[in-house]
């Protein structure tokens, strides 16, 4: 018998119940994924972003970061490491449960090496099934991102930028030096 075998799949709805934790866990494809906390390194990039994304927004909308479960869909419950809700147009909710469901419109995921393959694999891809507007997938460890816009056939890559670069981004609007993620 393979461990995929054993493999037992649950819905949002179950893992809705589950007690609250700080411990990184994540509803993936209906099976419950549970990681070690993040290295400094992933920490300092996540606290980085935030505070850009902060003043960028300028109080618009909502800022969040992990741990905080959005609620994707019947099988899915991710916690992004930041993300960004743009208001009332946004399909993203907050629930009477306190809980955030539906797409948020600015999705930003630090990868890590024993979650990148996740990040970039069906994380990518609930994302886009799912309608995030942007996705930035910030490598910390070789300092580029890589920024994602949602369209109706899916994410299409709009570039990868290095420090020193500058890019715009569609769903906020603005411009975002890549400086800033990278800084320290």
């Amino acid at each position: 018998m393979t461990l995929d075998a054993l493999t037992t799949r649950i819905t949002a709805a179950a893992y809705h119940d589950y007690p609250e934790t700080s411990i990184p866990t994540e509803l993936i494809d209906g099976e419950i994924v549970v990681a070690a906390s993040p290295k400094n390194k992933h920490q300092q990039i996540v606290a980085q972003v935030y505070d850009m994304l902060k003043i960028i927004t300028g109080g618009r909308g909502t800022l969040r970061f992990a741990p905080m479960d959005v609620f994707l869909d019947e099988w899915n419950v991710f916690q992004p490491d930041v993300f960004w809700v743009s208001g009332e147009d946004s399909r993203c909710k907050l629930g009477p449960d306190d809980y955030w469901y539906g797409a948020p419109d600015l999705v930003c995921e630090v990868l890590s090496p024993g979650t990148a393959r996740k990040d970039r694999d069906q994380k990518f891809t609930t994302y886009a099934r799912c309608g995030v507007r942007e996705l930035w997938l910030i490598d910390p460890l070789n300092a580029y991102l890589e920024v994602f816009s949602g369209q109706a056939e899916g994410f299409v890559r709009l570039g990868v930028y290095e420090p020193g670069d500058t890019f715009t981004s569609p769903c906020l609007g603005q411009a975002v030096a890549a400086q800033a993620i990278f800084a320290g």
